[in-house]
């Protein structure tokens, strides 16, 4: 690691991200045998944005944030963003919880704000009904004029959630199957999530549909052409491997040049000349960097505005001004250089020219195979919803 260096045992890559790697290494890359095209009004149309978001969005499992936003028990954080009151909370045995944010008694907004709060109770601030954290009640005033209450039938509402991999997940409906959400977890942990700090949090407004922000980060033909000025001399186009856990997709782009001598089964070496990323249905990124990771949660509002919590990760706290100093400059490079100015800028320039009509379909060559299999991804699930 560059400013941060901890002792921390040597992290190995699961066998599925150690076959993409010697893939890339055999020289067997994994490109789209031809041109593929994906409708324009997938982008465009609010009546197949609304069939998204229920079927997506309404009753798959979705990742809400990074573990780390919790870091300790006794702790809770209001989320809004993706249309429900909700209220992400870590007791005080330490296991996280998905609750609505709601008093059971008059439905009274429970905790107000955004922003992460060390509590042992929550405390309606209407007639102070007092929860756990574990979303049991605790107590209520003048209890004697509720007769017959039994406590435990006003417990919070609580939604079905796990943490695995670092990654706190939701699911909206009951009887959710978070069986890939486990698997990601094995492969996520291998890049320390489950350990790490959370440097910096930002939510940016996206003038574009959720799926052109997925897009970007689903081939890597753009790397040395949009982030010229930025990351781009840093990459050279490489050769790229890919393949899927359940629905999500986990690409790989290496270059041989560099990987000679590598042992790609040290996870720290293998991150320094392979770059991958995660793309999770429905619209989560994970970009693992050598020394940090990014996790981009992506909250669709309409068909043409998204809202992209970005949250950076790093292995520790940073310990003096100088590591400080290290890590806001990689915030201030990706988050506003990169992904701001140039990722999200290119969705919402996107966004502008497929409203105008002037295209059909977008065109996508061999590099780009995982914008149309995510488009297929995403039609499968769709069509199995009915």
């Amino acid at each position: 690691m560059n400013a941060a260096t901890t002792d921390m045992p040597t992290l190995r890559p699961t066998p599925g991200q150690l076959a993409l790697a010697e893939a890339i290494r055999s020289g067997v890359g994994k490109v789209a045998s031809g041109i593929q095209t994906v409708p324009a009004r997938h982008y465009t149309c609010p009546d197949h944005f609304a069939r998204e978001n229920a079927t997506l969005f309404g009753r798959l499992p979705q990742v809400l944030a990074p573990s780390a936003l919790l870091p300790k028990a006794g702790m809770a954080v209001p989320h809004d963003a993706t249309g429900r009151p909700l209220l992400i909370t870590r007791d005080a045995e330490g296991r996280a919880h998905v609750f609505l944010n709601v008093c059971r008694h008059r439905g009274t907004r429970l905790v107000e704000g955004s922003e992460v709060q060390c509590a042992k109770r929550l405390v309606c601030p209407y007639h102070a009904w007092t929860y756990r954290l574990d979303g049991g009640l605790m107590a209520l005033p003048r209890p004697e004029t509720f007769p017959g209450l039994d406590k435990g039938d006003y417990g919070l509402v609580e939604l079905p959630s796990l943490e695995a991999g670092g990654l706190i997940w939701f699911a909206p409906e009951q009887g959710a199957d978070f069986s890939h959400a486990r698997a990601l977890g094995e492969d996520l942990a291998t890049f320390g999530l489950p350990q790490s700090h959370l440097f910096r949090r930002k939510t940016h407004t996206v003038k574009g549909n959720w799926k052109l922000i997925m897009d970007a980060f689903l081939e890597s033909y753009h790397v040395t052409r949009l982030h010229a000025a930025t990351i781009g001399p840093f990459f050279k186009d490489g050769i790229t491997a890919g393949d899927q856990i359940g629905p999500h997709q986990r690409s790989a782009v290496g270059r041989l040049e560099e990987m000679e001598g590598v042992d790609l089964t040290d996870m720290a070496a293998l991150r320094r000349v392979v770059t991958f990323a995660y793309q999770l249905l429905p619209a989560t990124i994970i970009v693992p960097s050598p020394d940090y990771v990014n996790v981009m949660v992506l909250m669709p509002q309409a068909h043409d505005l998204t809202l992209v919590e970005d949250f950076m990760l790093i292995p520790e706290a940073p310990a003096t001004e100088k590591a400080l100093a290290h890590w806001e400059k990689s915030w201030a490079l990706l988050d506003g250089g990169v992904f701001a100015s140039e990722d999200f800028r290119a969705a919402e320039l996107g966004q502008q020219g497929l409203s105008s009509g002037a295209v059909e379909h977008i065109t996508l060559g061999t590099l780009e195979g995982g914008i149309a299999r995510f488009d297929q991804i995403v039609d499968a699930a769709l069509r199995a919803a009915g």
